[in-house]
């Protein structure tokens, strides 16, 4: 594990479900309208995480089936639990080698993970290699390296002006490839062909905050491992740091926006 990704957590299903779950289910819908995918086909979420982007598809790809695979079986277990609709079965597997045949998939996607996956290039390489002819290959992701989304940003801007040693946590660090450009490029390179690609940009609005700051303290994610590793003192103090610095409405909420990148492509006949 290396240094920068040592507070990452991904099996608490739930607790990642209030950190960045709420927020997958509203930029999922988005980027399928953009792909514009067919109805009825059979659909792979490469990376399902705890199925949002499954649950998206559901509702509005008319699919006739989707399987969602993830390498943590706590996310698969959670996301399996959030529905009984037959069409869609979850599974633990890895993304840089899918166990399923070629060509067996009207289009293959993935919402917010490719950034964490070591194998980037093998991952989108199995996603073209499992897609019929014809059929739609996408992903999306944050855009970090732009401080895409300020709710993180915010987060760290304040743990780096209490702990310097922050600042190389951060996902803009640990992710600059996450560019419109970079993203492209390597899509371009992997899958060999014409690709388009676009920004989704979503309201992030917290409730007050505590709306904000609980999930920070669930050790779901980068961010919120920091923030759960922290002695008490000094998560208090980030707290507060937080509390006094964020930008609060007359009514108490917080509105913060959140940009991702996403390409997609159609898979050569």
């Amino acid at each position: 594990m290396s240094e920068s990704s040592r507070h990452d957590s991904w099996q608490a299903g739930a607790n990642y479900d209030a950190y960045m779950g709420r927020w997958s289910r509203r930029v999922a819908p988005r980027f399928l309208d953009w792909l514009e995918a067919p109805e009825g086909g059979d659909w792979l979420d490469v990376g399902c995480g705890t199925g949002s982007l499954s649950a998206a598809i559901l509702g509005q790809s008319a699919p006739r089936s989707v399987t969602g695979v993830d390498a943590s079986e706590g996310f698969v277990v959670h996301a399996a639990s959030k529905t009984d609709d037959p069409r869609v079965r979850f599974r633990r597997g890895d993304a840089q080698k899918l166990d399923v045949p070629a060509e067996s998939f009207d289009a293959a996607v993935s919402g917010l993970v490719l950034n964490f996956v070591p194998g980037r290039s093998a991952m989108l390489r199995e996603m073209a290699r499992v897609v019929r002819p014809g059929g739609r290959l996408g992903f999306f992701v944050w855009d970090y390296p732009g401080g895409g989304v300020r709710f993180m940003r915010e987060f760290w801007r304040a743990a780096s002006a209490l702990d310097p040693a922050a600042q190389d946590l951060t996902e803009d660090k640990r992710f600059p490839d996450c560019t419109e450009a970079r993203l492209r490029d390597l899509a371009v390179r992997v899958w060999g062909m014409e690709v388009e690609s676009t920004a989704l940009v979503i309201d992030t609005r917290f409730a007050d905050f505590t709306d904000y700051w609980t999930p920070f303290t669930l050790g779901a994610g980068p961010a919120p491992g920091y923030c759960a590793a922290l002695p008490p003192d000094r998560r208090e103090a980030l707290r507060r740091k937080l509390e006094s610095d964020l930008p609060a409405e007359p009514d108490g909420g917080i509105a913060l926006t959140a940009r991702a990148w996403a390409v997609k492509a159609v898979k050569s006949s």
